[in-house]
This record gives C-alpha cells, sequence and structure tokens, in this order.
C-alpha cells in the first residue's frame, strides 16, 4: 500500500536523520527535511529530500517547514545538540527544550497525524549494576547525569505533557549510542575506531557501552510512526560491548593489531583529572573526561523488550556494524586499506 503521507523530519543532515531519510526515501515516501543553514552534511541528504533550512528555534521557519496544505503530515523530530559537558548551556537548552516545546506547537496546529520525538536513554535514570533499565516513567533531573540528559529529558515531559493535555498524538523513541557507517559527523564511535586504526589507541581505558547501528535505529524509529502506542515510550538500544571486545571487534575487522593493555581504574581517574587540567589550560577538549568516563563505568544495559515486541525492532550482531563502519572509514580514505 501506498504510503501518500508526508515526513516531516528535523535533523535530516545528521547522523540519524540522514539515516531517517534514506529509509524513507526507498520505500518511496514524501520527505520534507529541516536543515540548519550552512550545514556542511546536506550534501549527504539523499536524493528525493526537499530541503527546508530552517531552525527549531526560529518559528517563523518553522512556519514554512510545517506549510503542506491539505496533506497528511507525519513528523519526525530527531534534530538536537549532543553536549558532552555537566555544565548547563543556554543554547542546548534554547534548542533542545524550547526547540521541541516549538515542534510540539506546530504538530498542535497543522493536526499533524503523529509526531515521533527522538529522545535519549540519557533521560533514565541508572540503576545498580545486574539490572535493566526500562523506559522511564517519570524524570527526575536530580538523578540524570549531564546537561545532555537533562535537557532531553525536560523536552520528552513536554511531549508527554501535551500528549495528556492537549491531545497531541505522539510517542518516544530513547536511543542509546549511535554508530555504523555513513557518520559523516565524526561521532564518538566512527572517531575512536579511526583513531584506534590509525595507530592512535596504543591503550584502553576500562568500562563498556551501548551503541546500536543507526540503520536499525533508522528502522526503528520510522517503525514508531506507525506502531508506536500514543503517549508511550520505547528505549531502542543493543547489548552491552565491553572495551576489551570493541577491540577485538575493530581488529578483527581492520587488520589492526589488537591494542590488550586496558589501564587500571586508579590510573584512570589520575588521567582523567590530569586531561581535564591540560583542557583548561590549553583551550582544547581533553583526551577524555569525567562524565566521559562515568559513561563508560556506569551501567549500561537496557531492555529494548517492548520496542522488539510492539515496534518489531531488531539489531545487527555488533561484529557486523564494527566490520561495515570500518569498510566505510576505507572508502572515505579516514583510514588505510
Amino acid at each position: 500500500m501506498e504510503d501518500s503521507r508526508i515526513y516531516l523530519l528535523t535533523g535530516a543532515a545528521g547522523f540519524l536523520g540522514n539515516n531517517i531519510a534514506r529509509q524513507l526515501v526507498e520505500k518511496g515516501c514524501r520527505v520534507r527535511g529541516l536543515v540548519l543553514k550552512g550545514d556542511k552534511a546536506v550534501k549527504h541528504i539523499p536524493e528525493g529530500v526537499e530541503i527546508v533550512y530552517g531552525d527549531l528555534t526560529d518559528k517563523t521557519s518553522l512556519e514554512n517547514f510545517f506549510d503542506v496544505e491539505k496533506e497528511q503530515l507525519v513528523c519526525i523530530h530527531c534534530a538536537s545538540i549532543v553536549y558532552l559537558k555537566e555544565e548547563p548551556s543556554e543554547l542546548v537548552y534554547r534548542v533542545n527544550v524550547e526547540g521541541t516545546q516549538n515542534i510540539i506547537d506546530f504538530c498542535l496546529e497543522k493536526n499533524v497525524e503523529k509526531l515521533v520525538y527522538v529522545s535519549s536513554t540519557g533521560t533514565v535514570a541508572e540503576l545498580p549494576h545486574g539490572e535493566f533499565m526500562r523506559e522511564p516513567e517519570k524524570f527526575d533531573l536530580d538523578k540524570i547525569v549531564g546537561y545532555y540528559g537533562k535537557t532531553k529529558a525536560m523536552a520528552t515531559q513536554l511531549v508527554f505533557d501535551a500528549v495528556k493535555e492537549k491531545g497531541l498524538k505522539a510517542c518516544v523513541v530513547y536511543p542509546t549510542g549511535i554508530c555504523g557507517p555513513n557518520d559523516y559527523a565524526g561521532g564518538p564511535v566512527s572517531t575512536f575506531i579511526e583513531q584506534y586504526c590509525n595507530g592512535g589507541n596504543k591503550v584502553g581505558f576500562p568500562g563498556s557501552f551501548n551503541s546500536v547501528d543507526v540503520r536499525d535505529l533508522a528502522a526503528g524509529t520510522i517503525a514508531a510512526v506507525d506502531k508506536g502506542r500514543i503517549g508511550e515510550g520505547y528505549i531502542l538500544g543493543n547489548d552491552v560491548v565491553w572495551m576489551k571486545d570493541m577491540f577485538a571487534y575493530i581488529s578483527h575487522a581492520s587488520g589492526v593489531k589488537m591494542t590488550k593493555i586496558i589501564l587500571p581504574m586508579p590510573l584512570t581517574r589520575i588521567i582523567v583529572k590530569v586531561s581535564e587540567i591540560i583542557g583548561r589550560l590549553t583551550n582544547k577538549a581533553p583526551l577524555i573526561t569525567e562524565l566521559m568516563l562515568y559513561n563508560l563505568v556506569r551501567n549500561n544495559a537496557y531492555d529494548s523488550s517492548k520496542a522488539k515486541k510492539e515496534l518489531g525492532y531488531q539489531t545487527r550482531p555488533f561484529a557486523d556494524t564494527i566490520y561495515d563502519e570500518v569498510e566505510w572509514l576505507k572508502e572515505e580514505h579516514r583510514v588505510s586499506a
């Protein structure tokens, strides 16, 4: 059955947005993508996407984005500023929180059929190791680590409030970390793989992480348009990967000699403190921060069973993702072939 709707996609030039756009176009869907003016990644948006330049904080540009007469509209809102510091930022708040409120307002005004908001598992309060974290019933900002997570929690609450109080038809997805090929923005995973393959990681830090293939995440987000229940949230995560296993996956995919030295935690904490001091003195990004270390040593086990049951969400083996990402980095000449 042909999908006659128009998909309004914010953050279309981003890592996730680009892949959502690609899958929608492949399905024959009409996509209208919001892109920040001057974003160089616009050249990677697949052909067939109608590009509209605008800003989440500029209601005039959003009016233009939503100005589609006599059409069935759905909106996937995945634009945000990913912020890796703990201190507050006015810009991050304006984009992540106030920008989401603007999207909500236009969805209500334009009678959008469905809004899917891309939140983050950074909004989920951590549980002790050995327990799986599930979709939150409420958000306690005091228990959320990092300002990015706090702003995403505030924005997510705005969506749920609009569902209950104003009749907004919306659901939420909570991705963990994102990885995979076509990462033109140079996210944390692709940057790490690039450094590893180019000899930049002689030793490793301890810990684990949870990262989902962007192609699987895009498919799960699109599925939420039709299958996601109004007012519900869905964690889109993967299995926990330990850093030593990550080294093995990259080495197997690339042929690079495996890094086998994992620094002990006491030494790692010293390196973090020294790195942050050097960063402040040189005004350069530190090698590793307290927040980055926290994300490695925290409990990263999330339960995606609800998404699997209701959305048909599936994830490919992480080793396959790493292989594809290494191959893509070779094609981009970011690592040696």
